[in-house]
């Protein structure tokens, strides 16, 4: 079985992050941590002027939480701390001087949602359907919630909440703002997000660090605010209904 990963690539001017998970880049918190530091990590290189993040495999962009890592959480300190890896990230990104190309390739569950709401400029596959399915296995998305409101609204977010079991279209997910182009094919996706970063690490690095600051403009609090939520779910991931539910997804 091939090995989860997190990757660091440079290519000019331009970084490109990749993870990976055999379990369908579904992520647990070893994963979770590592894409945070190497987020952190890229956005101080001074030899990089943009970030794509993107995550192997070619039908799934990312599943979400790790089911199996879930089910194992006993306390609520160990289930906030699961949950601060996804909010780590998305602070991570947030906070990066650099603008971060999102590149989905496939299916975005619950969490891999909220990380290409996190980007600044998503692009996405035909085949990159997404799914908040947090609610029908006993918790909801608090974590990732600031970040896809942001990108999508409210009524979006609460409509994706609610009909927890349904996979909303790419062209969706375009209609709402999350992506900002759908592609027929992988290749064509990957051309799209080469020439985009390309092009962008060639502008002023000075006007793109102060634009992402604009971008994300009244979102200080999101260090507090998303340590709250996560602790919120760690707590729920602990009730008998979510276990149960959880058991019941895993077999």
């Amino acid at each position: 079985m091939e090995q989860p990963y997190v990757t660091f690539k440079q290519e000019n001017k331009v970084g490109y992050i990749e993870f990976f998970h055999p379990d369908k880049n579904s992520m647990p918190s070893e994963v979770l941590f590592k894409l945070e530091q190497t987020i952190i990590q890229a956005g101080l290189n001074s030899d990089i002027h943009v970030i794509v993040l993107k995550s192997g495999g070619e039908r799934t962009f990312c599943a979400g939480a790790s089911f199996n890592e879930l089910i194992n959480i006993e306390n609520e300190e160990t289930g906030e701390q699961f949950f601060s890896g996804f909010a780590n990230v998305i602070n991570a990104m947030r906070k990066s001087p650099k603008l971060i190309i999102g590149r989905v390739q496939g299916k975005a569950v619950g969490g891999g949602v909220g990380l290409a709401a996190a980007t600044d400029y998503c692009l996405a596959t035909k085949h990159a359907s997404i799914k908040l399915s947090e609610l029908s296995i006993g918790i909801g998305p608090f974590v990732i919630e600031p970040a896809v409101s942001r990108k999508i609204g409210k009524s979006a977010m609460s409509q994706l909440t609610i009909n927890a079991q349904e996979f909303y279209s790419a062209e969706y997910a375009k209609e709402k703002g999350l992506y900002a182009e759908v592609f027929d094919s992988l290749e064509a996706l990957d051309e799209a997000v080469k020439t985009l970063a390309e092009r962008l690490s060639n502008y002023n690095p000075e006007a793109l660090k102060g634009l992402k600051h604009v971008f994300w403009e009244h979102t200080a609090h999101w260090d507090v605010l998303l340590a709250e939520r996560a602790k919120m779910s760690g707590k729920l991931v602990l009730s008998e209904f979510t276990k149960q539910t959880l058991k019941r997804f895993n077999n």
